[in-house]
């Protein structure tokens, strides 16, 4: 039997709260992650947070007003954004 090298599931539905991300998965997965892992969307206002969209089939999660873009496959991997492994130098 052939099978996909790469059998990532695709997101169906998202939802951000002020400090947790939570992405639904086709095969039935939750993925809840911190965040702060993600300072663009930390530093959004509910609205901004709120207005995104699928990629692709939903491979990944877009949101416009702040211009950040998520792949389930690092959601899966459980990858913080570069910008939040950076250490805050100032306040």
């Amino acid at each position: 039997m052939a099978g996909s090298t790469t059998n990532v599931p695709f997101a169906q539905d998202v939802r951000v709260s002020d400090d947790e991300l939570e992405v639904w998965l086709t095969d039935g997965r939750r993925i809840a992650v911190p965040l702060v892992w993600y300072p663009r969307l930390l530093q959004a206002t509910a609205a901004e947070r709120q207005n995104w969209e699928l990629l692709g089939d939903g491979e990944g999660i877009h949101w416009p007003d702040v211009d950040e873009d998520l792949s389930v496959e690092g959601l899966l991997r459980g990858s913080p954004s570069p910008e939040a492994r950076r250490s805050p130098t100032h306040g």
